[in-house]
């Protein structure tokens, strides 16, 4: 009878121990992760935990009133220290909307339980001597506490972190960097719980300025093949940059790709700012953007480039889209001399059938007057975006012969050269792909390739069913050759042979077919009746030129398409000291590399035979760029946008040098 008693007497209470202890590492866990600054931790772990039933969490209460707490808790657990405060607020709150679901319940749940917590922590008094057991040692709670929201006014839609103490003086990294700096190792706080072991806390993320450091690498002081220095005569110096700024509407189009990033980061105004300040910071002479957003450019960034001292050409996409591409220069740098919008859409052409364009610029630099009577050649700078589709290699193809076409129009001199050509964009391809080749080496054969095989985006070999890629791979109506030339470029006299003006038709005074009846003439009665008969004098010599059939507009090569602009990359695409290949951009967490920046080169002999591979400085040279960085370095901020860089691509520089001659 007593043991049935005493039974009776402990099972309440082991049913409340249980319940205070859940509510208790609850808040513990709550209050770990209220201190971790990685915003995806607590969206997947900060859950509320499930509560027992209405009636017996009102028992618990009434018998916690009736009997008091002290003996309960010396019944139920003899070894662990709960503060008194800390378990009625615990109870009470398992009263409180029980087996709600709802995400405003737990918020309000974890709320409350680390308010409590954090008050318990922070009692002044003793624990309760009716426990009779030694209190908790103190523990210091420095690292532990909340981390305080601070919002900027320049950042108007988000709420940053503290920038803390920088180690670099540059103002614009310190902008960039919003995470504080971490602690030493040896002051993590270790909070010593029976039973538990020692919980280390969470480790603090490094500053963002510290992981995406980008090296400039300067090129100025190496000598060429000829074994000259970049900087031994006058030069033009300036700065170019490339960026694909991810445009707001295609970003909510594709909001799967950026489940990884927190809202506040990818909002406008505050990608906005980051962009500005980064465009700021490098202050490059020339700026290609891609994927600018046309009431974004227009109400924004044109304004504030043309503050910046910037003059703007913006091309908007074809069809209804709402994107495009913009090249800036700066007036005191350069003189515009003519812009060329380029649209890959062609109607009624199923192989131009995209919205994708391109801009053309031809720039005079702007000698300073100090330097006496010289002149300095034009400068050709084409931006672009190319077609995405990785299965659509013959559209990419196409697409990139309609810009070289455009490029040799504007970029050819009276002697038939080019002048210098810097040619940068998004051309959705990897290196060493069919594409990049074809514009590095100059020729691609193409005939039998598999569509996807054009840009080595992604291997769809196991497919059946492949599209191909057929000789001719456009039309002759499109009016390019297989060099990449307008027909009008490459055949200048062949127009003027169909101006039929009067020195033209005197040739055919006396050819053979003028005595020849056409073929359908209608018979009239002293008219046309009559067989005109040849004059003693009159010899039957033919033309000078077949005048029979018009031959072809041009001749096209089976299979092969070329170019004559003589281009090379800026980048390697490999980083030596880490030995693992750079990459511009990280979609779905993969990185790769589809942003260039090709400029005009010589090729030179390499032993017996010319290998287009191998280049020297020509009328331009590369005297710098900014280093890429690896796919590690990028998974360690998070992957692309993050709060230090605002796109999905990272900003291409470079720094070239023009030769200035006399006159």
């Amino acid at each position: 009878m007593i043991a049935s008693c005493l039974c009776y007497l402990l099972l309440p209470a082991a049913r409340l121990f249980r319940a205070l202890s859940d509510a208790f590492f609850t808040c513990r866990k709550n209050a770990l992760l209220a201190k971790s600054s990685s915003s995806q931790v607590e969206g997947d772990f900060a859950m509320a935990p499930r509560g027992p039933d209405q009636e017996e969490c009102e028992g618990l209460l009434q018998q916690w009133r009736e009997e008091g707490s002290s003996q309960m808790l010396s019944t139920a657990s003899e070894g662990s220290l709960i503060d008194k405060g800390l378990a009625q607020s615990s109870l009470a709150l398992l009263m409180d909307n029980p087996r709600e679901e709802n995400a405003a319940s737990e918020d309000k749940w974890s709320s409350r339980q680390l308010s409590d917590l954090r008050a318990a922590e922070n009692l002044d008094e003793p624990f309760p001597e009716m426990l009779e057991e030694e209190p908790l040692p103190e523990v210091e709670d420095s690292m532990w506490a909340a981390i305080p929201m601070q919002t900027d006014p320049q950042y108007a839609d988000c709420v940053v972190l503290p920038v803390g103490a920088l180690s670099t003086e540059d103002p614009a990294v310190v902008a960039w960097s919003i995470a504080p700096e971490p602690l030493p190792q040896e002051e993590a706080p270790i909070w010593p719980f029976e039973g538990l072991g020692q919980l280390q806390p969470p480790p603090v993320e490094i500053p963002y300025h510290e992981i995406l450091w980008r090296e400039w690498e300067d090129f100025s002081t190496q000598p060429d093949a000829q074994g000259l220095e970049a900087g031994d005569g006058p030069q033009f110096q300036f700065t170019l940059m490339s960026y694909n700024i991810l445009a707001q509407d295609l970003m909510q189009q594709s909001s799967e790709l950026y489940l990884h990033c927190h809202p506040d980061i990818l909002n406008w105004n505050y990608r906005f700012v980051n962009l500005m300040q980064e465009f700021q910071h490098w202050d490059p002479d020339i700026l290609c953007l891609q994927e600018v957003q046309e009431d974004h450019y227009w109400e924004q960034l044109e304004p504030s480039l043309r503050m910046m001292g910037f003059t703007c050409f913006y091309k908007r996409r074809t069809g209804c889209k709402t994107d495009g591409c913009a090249v800036c220069y700066k007036p005191t740098r350069f003189r515009l001399l003519c812009a060329s919008p380029v649209e890959y859409f062609r109607p009624g052409l199923e192989l131009l059938n995209r919205d994708n364009v391109g801009l053309v610029l031809l720039l005079q630099p702007l000698v300073p007057e100090g330097l006496g009577q010289v002149s300095v050649a034009p400068l050709c700078v084409a931006n672009t975006h190319i077609l995405y589709n990785p299965r659509r290699g013959d559209v990419k193809l196409a697409q990139m012969a309609i810009l070289l076409a455009e490029v040799d129009k504007v970029a050819r001199l009276s002697d038939g050269s080019h002048c210098p050509i810097v040619l940068c964009g998004d051309l959705n391809s990897v290196p060493d792909s069919p594409l990049y080749n074809f514009i590095r080496d100059g020729e691609l054969q193409y005939h039998g390739m598999p569509a996807w095989k054009v840009s080595g985006q992604e291997d769809f070999s196991y497919q059946l069913y492949q599209r191909k890629l057929q000789a001719p791979l456009w039309p002759s109506s499109l009016g390019i050759t297989d060099c990449c030339q307008y027909v009008t470029s490459c055949h200048p006299k062949r127009s003027e042979k169909r101006k039929y003006g009067r020195d033209f038709l005197l040739r055919f005074r006396f050819c053979s077919i003028a005595c020849q009846r056409p073929v359908g003439l209608v018979l009239m009665e002293g008219v046309t009746d009559t067989k005109p008969e040849r004059p003693a004098g009159w010899a039957e010599s033919v033309l000078e030129e077949d005048t029979s059939e018009l031959e072809p507009a041009f001749p096209r090569t089976v299979g092969t398409i070329q170019h004559c602009l003589h281009l090379t990359s800026v980048y390697t695409h490999f980083l030596p000291q880490r030995g693992c290949p750079e990459v511009t951009t990280m979609p779905l967490g993969l990185g790769t590399t589809v942003d260039y920046i090709f400029f005009s080169a010589e090729s030179y002999e390499n032993g017996n035979r010319t290998d287009h591979r191998l280049y020297q400085d020509g009328t331009l040279k590369l005297l710098g760029r900014l280093s890429l960085l690896s796919e590690e370095i990028l998974w360690a901020a998070n992957g692309l946008p993050n709060p230090f860089c605002s796109s999905d691509h990272l900003c291409l520089l470079a720094s070239f040098g023009m030769e200035v001659t006399a006159p």
